[in-house]
């Protein structure tokens, strides 16, 4: 009887000790409690990531401080971006270092790692994806973080000669866009896939084939992110390998490019375009038209997602930090342009 006794005594406590956390005390020690349970949500394996996009076509100057200074108070694990950091569009080296480094500058004081992900503006030529070598290294790659596998993807892929005829076009189309709007929109580039789709090389798929298969069975959730919507293709130079390689395997897709959130969803898998975090957009109350951090909490179910308008997230004193109040982050404001 005493042993009966003991056993049951014994899985009482294991039962609560179950059900409550080492580091939870109270001085409440039986009966009702003001609490509904103690089983809170921060386990080990959780954490936070946060994701801005673009920045530049269009660079709007002070916006992306204040994202900068709401992520500090936001304290995510780790921030990554879908591209579009610097204004690009030269063959100057110095002038790209110039550029990299102004940019690299304002990621300063973040206690959170940065994790560069290429954009057309940061990619237009050979001479930008030799200096992003030099000082980033890879244009894609990957890397795991509790059990969670991101794809880094670089949407300007194109071979060599082919990345010239573009950024030789896309040059010409500027040019005239500043003078002839209209003469502009009938010249090639206007009308080029590439432009708005990007393209995925069969090395790169094949890497990131490799990737997937080594390590689906090991992960419990796949982020990939990409600038250009390189899935909107329908040939093996967009993301089919990729989407067919992760087949099965629960995962969420992300990207920038036309500075306009959207959402969609496509067999179970969420695709998702950012908007602006300080580029060119729109200011008439457009759906889709906002400048955001997105705030990902990965949690054992898979991503939870919130977006966050910088305009939205205040500090201790209920000011948008890094003077965001001066600045034109929604429309209407005494500051922001006119609709278009």
């Amino acid at each position: 009887m005493q042993r009966t006794a003991h056993a049951l005594a014994t899985i009482a406590a294991l039962a609560l000790a179950a059900c409550t956390t080492p580091s939870f005390s109270s001085d409440i020690a039986s009966g009702p409690t003001p609490w509904t349970h103690t089983k809170f949500d921060d386990a080990d394996d959780d954490f936070t990531f946060a994701i801005v996009s673009d920045l530049e076509s269009g660079y709007r100057p002070g916006v992306f401080d204040v994202a900068i200074a709401e992520l500090k108070l936001l304290r995510p694990a780790f921030i990554l971006t879908v591209g579009d950091m610097i204004d690009g569009g030269t063959e100057d080296v110095p002038d790209l270092q110039r550029q990299w480094t102004a940019f690299d500058t304002l990621l300063e004081g973040s206690p959170a790692p940065f994790f560069h992900v290429a954009g057309n503006h940061d990619m237009t030529n050979t001479t930008q994806r030799a200096v992003w070598e030099q000082r980033y290294g890879a244009r894609y790659y990957h890397f795991i973080y509790k059990d969670t596998l991101f794809l880094a993807l670089d949407t300007e892929d194109y071979p060599q000669a082919k990345m010239k005829q573009i950024y030789e076009m896309r040059a010409d189309f500027l040019k005239a866009r500043k003078t002839d709007p209209a003469a502009a929109a009938k010249l090639p580039y206007a009308s080029l896939a590439e432009s708005r789709t990007g393209e995925i090389s069969d090395a790169q798929s094949t890497y990131f084939e490799t990737v997937i298969a080594a390590n689906k069975s090991k992960v419990r959730w796949v982020v990939v992110l990409m600038h250009k919507p390189v899935y909107t293709r329908t040939d093996d130079l967009g993301l089919g390998r990729i989407e067919r390689a992760l087949k099965d395997t629960p995962h969420t897709i992300l990207n920038g490019h036309l500075h306009r959130y959207s959402y969609a969803e496509k067999s179970g898998t969420n695709y998702i375009m950012l908007g602006t975090t300080g580029g060119e957009r729109d200011f008439n109350g457009a759906r889709g038209a906002l400048d955001h951090v997105m705030m990902v909490h990965m949690g054992a179910d898979g991503p939870s997602i919130a977006n966050l308008r910088l305009d939205g997230v205040l500090d201790k004193t209920l000011a948008i930090p890094a003077n965001g109040a001066a600045l034109c982050l929604d429309h209407g404001g005494p500051k922001c342009p006119p609709a278009r």
